[in-house]
């Protein structure tokens, strides 16, 4: 029985590895990235640290008795910061052996003396250790779930000032080990909240499930939670874009794993033809490849070449309407499917192409239904964080669906309407593409320096991260934003 239930597991754990959904869109942050992260992040601790409100603190000691209110803090020195991956968990972010300058309203009573007045104090030896669990929420957005903190300072010391600040000097004891207590009571739960509330309000600047333009929109899910090596952050993203009229209709999977194996640059971005091909089939079922090319929009050589063309047809027809207006349309007839190799990525495409004569007051006369199959040229480049790409119409045929005979007149026409097609066609669908669509990257981050290298089945390209934001902008911007919408 045992041989047969490990076959049984075996197989299920077989059947879980065939079905798990490929990634489309895979993005590594290296070490190097972190190197940047750090100076951002440590500036961003120092900022909430440096905001920290802290109580009141009274205290009593036999005939002592005292009082410490507005505790300010006036300078923060954090040396030794370091921000690093934690495997399996997350980031860890560390200080040690820094310092923190403060200043606080005193009131003390020791027997019948009393005394008011300004304690300029210093905590040395702050040593901070928080770990941030970074995992998907239930709607595949990357989140930070748990934030653990330690935070301890080893050392305080005080200056009295006023007119019996010598007499008290031995007293500072007491202030300094209270001082002591609640800042280490305070720095965690400052840290906690800028990791659970406000990282995670820059955390919701990247999209998920978002609008692309008036026709699809692409889903930036996260398929699982991160991977963290102690040299990288991977992220698997389900990269597919989906009409906007029908979300539900969208196409399986099957390309290859994206596989990312540098650590040079700061950031990678992996892209499967999946990602490619989603988006086609999402335009496709948005019926955005359609075009009808008539009257002004006719460039004139194109309308002279298909009238000389056609010619013997519409005298055949009617010789009286030789000069009628000509139409011609193009329409894609199955979603265009992308093919990337080492050499470089390419789009074939197959659509139906009708030329129609429209003869004053009457219907319009269909001259000639032909099929045209291209294949275009991708370049894939990057615009801060959008994704854009130019293409360029490299092979062309095109044959009659009415008679072969008719497949063999058409080949003289081969040649200049390609030219036509890529002076009048492929420029209206680059202006689409230029455009670009974001990668997810949140707010305030671009990439910068990006090369891009082409592998079989997916396109992989690495950059460098440039903050045209802080930290602190974009999540005041952010609470804003949520804070002026509204709930329905």
């Amino acid at each position: 029985m045992a041989p047969c239930r490990l076959d049984v597991l075996f197989l299920l754990a077989l059947v879980a590895m065939t079905t798990a959904e490929p990634p489309g869109c895979k993005i590594r942050i290296t070490s190097r990235g972190l190197e940047m992260l750090r100076a951002e992040t440590q500036r961003f601790v120092e900022e909430e640290l440096g905001n920290m409100t802290m109580p009141n603190l009274e205290g009593k000691d036999g005939r002592f008795q005292y009082t410490i209110k507005e505790i300010k803090i006036t300078e923060l020195n954090l040396t030794n910061a370091d921000l690093r991956f934690q495997p399996s968990f997350g980031l860890l972010f560390e200080v040690h052996n820094s310092s923190i300058a403060l200043t606080f309203e005193r009131n003390i009573l020791y027997w019948f003396f009393h005394d008011v007045g300004t304690i300029n104090a210093s905590a040395e030896g702050v040593n901070i250790n928080t770990a941030v669990q970074l995992t998907k929420d239930e709607w595949g957005r990357l989140k930070i779930s748990n934030v653990t903190c330690d935070a301890a300072v080893s050392k305080m010391r005080a200056k009295f000032t006023g007119t019996l600040g010598r007499v008290y000097e031995f007293l500072a004891t007491f202030l300094t080990t209270a001082m002591r207590f609640l800042l280490n009571q305070q720095i965690c739960p400052a840290l906690n909240h800028a990791g659970l509330v406000l990282i995670n309000r820059l955390l919701d600047t990247m999209p998920v499930r978002s609008k692309v333009d008036d026709f699809v929109g692409i889903d930036y899910s996260l398929l699982n939670d991160p991977v963290v090596s102690a040299g990288s952050l991977d992220l698997e993203f389900r990269g597919m874009y989906y009409d906007l009229q029908n979300e539900n209709d969208t196409i399986r999977n099957y390309a290859v794993y994206p596989v990312i194996r540098e650590y040079d640059r700061m950031v990678y971005l992996a892209l499967s033809e999946y990602f490619f091909d989603s988006g086609f089939y999402a335009y496709y079922k948005a019926k955005v490849f359609q075009m009808l090319i008539a009257k002004d929009k006719m460039p004139k050589d194109l309308e002279m070449l298909l009238r000389t063309t056609y010619f013997g047809t519409i005298m055949m027809l009617n010789p009286a309407l030789v000069d009628a207006p000509l139409s011609l349309e193009l329409k894609v007839t199955s979603a265009p499917r992308t093919t990337i190799k080492t050499s470089g990525a390419s789009v074939s495409v197959t659509a139906s192409m009708i030329v129609m004569l429209h003869p004053p007051d009457k219907p319009p006369m269909q001259l000639s239904s032909m099929t045209m199959e291209g294949k275009l040229t991708a370049k894939v480049a990057m615009k801060g964080k959008r994704l854009a790409v130019h293409m360029d119409l490299r092979r062309f045929k095109i044959y009659s669906n009415q008679s072969a005979l008719e497949s063999l007149a058409l080949i003289p026409l081969q040649g200049p309407l390609k030219t036509m097609l890529q002076l009048s066609v492929v420029p209206i669908l680059n202006d689409r593409t230029k455009r670009g669509v974001q990668i997810p990257l949140p707010e305030g981050m671009d990439f910068i320096e990006e090369v891009v290298e082409y592998h079989n089945g997916f396109i992989v390209i690495g950059a460098n991260l440039h903050f045209t934001k802080g930290l602190r902008e974009v999540i005041e911007r952010n609470s804003q934003v949520s804070d002026n919408s509204t709930v329905f």
